[in-house]
This record gives C-alpha cells, sequence and structure tokens, in this order.
C-alpha cells in the first residue's frame, strides 16, 4: 500500500523538524500511541492500538530514524506485530521552507505491508484508515507548531 499526502505548517522549518523528530511529540500526536520508550540511537520501542471496522488490536514495535538531512528530510522505519497481524514500512518526510520561510512544506511518501487478520478482513478500508490517522497527526503536530 502507497502513502503519500502534503501537510503545510504556519511555523519555520526548523520548528517543524524539532517537533518531528521528538519523541514525545510524535507519541503525543500519533493516534492510539500507548507508549514510546529509547531503544538505542534514533529507534524506539512503541506500543499502539490500532483498530480498522470491528478489528482492534494492540501491536508492539520499532520505530526508527535514518537518513536524517536536517532539517530537509528523514526516513522513518516501521516495523509492528500483534495478534490480528503485522506492519512493516518505510516513509520519507520531506520539508520545504515556503513564504519566505515563515512556513513549511511537508510531504510524506512511502509504503506500508499489512498481513494477517486485519489484512484479511480490513483490507478495503486499510487506505482510509492510514489516511485519516496521518491527518490527525499532522493536525496534531501543526497545532503545537503554532502554539510553540
Amino acid at each position: 500500500m502507497d502513502v503519500s499526502a502534503t501537510y503545510t505548517f504556519d511555523a519555520p522549518r526548523q520548528r517543524v523538524w524539532d517537533l518531528l523528530t521528538d519523541p514525545a511529540a510524535i507519541a503525543g500526536c500519533l493516534p492510539g500511541c500507548d507508549s514510546m520508550e529509547a531503544a538505542g540511537d534514533d529507534t524506539w520501542r512503541a506500543t499502539m492500538t490500532i483498530g480498522v471496522a470491528a478489528i482492534t488490536g494492540r501491536y508492539d514495535g520499532t520505530v526508527r530514524m535514518t537518513d536524517q538531512q536536517p532539517p530537509e528530510r528523514y526516513t522513518l522505519n516501521v516495523a509492528g506485530r500483534g495478534r490480528p497481524g503485522f506492519v512493516n514500512g518505510s516513509a520519507t518526510l520531506t520539508l520545504a521552507e515556503e513564504d519566505g520561510g515563515s512556513r513549511t512544506r511537508v510531504t510524506v511518501a512511502g509504503q506500508a505491508q499489512v498481513g494477517g487478520t486485519i489484512a484479511r478482513f480490513g483490507q478495503r478500508l486499510l487506505g482510509g484508515v492510514s489516511k485519516m490517522t496521518m491527518d490527525r497527526f499532522f493536525a496534531c503536530l501543526q497545532q503545537r507548531a503554532a502554539d510553540s
């Protein structure tokens, strides 16, 4: 499944970068995130509760930031497993200045693989659920950037 979206922040690129690389901000804005703990350099263990249709499950996994080029881009790698199945994926986040640096455009492009019960029964809904989750996550971060 391909994942792509663009979000605009009313904040300078460095402030947006700082939010997008802050584990506390990420955990606080990520819908369903129960915990996120450091597991090494740029790597975290995360626990999430995610529901697709009537299938809800708890996932344990890792989140890792790679290919960092501050404050322009990085790749986020995610691997999670739970009773309803598994989720593996990666996305590159690219930050570009707009309006002379007072605004920032964040472009997300990636892929995810989903398997198990959640894929068999919720396949048609996965695209919509992932888009809604991303929209909620970035709306929360946009609010935090505006409040800073």
